[in-house]
């Protein structure tokens, strides 16, 4: 998570399943001025994760 805040200057945070054994929800926020910049930083965050995590990603919720 450390590597993903510091590389995309984004906020990161696990924050559902806390109490579930090999499992990990985190929340990322990203603020920008326009919302094609936020989606686009986003998808970077996702696809470096996807390349350099040690875990399965399974799924993905976007909120505006």
């Amino acid at each position: 998570m450390d590597k993903t805040r510091q590389r995309f200057n984004v906020s990161v945070a696990e924050v559902d399943t806390q109490d579930v054994q090999q499992t990990l929800t985190l929340g990322i926020a990203v603020v920008s001025g326009s919302n094609a910049h936020a989606q686009h930083s986003l998808d970077e965050v996702i696809r470096f994760m996807e390349e350099h995590a040690d875990a399965e990603l399974t799924g993905i919720e976007h909120y505006d």
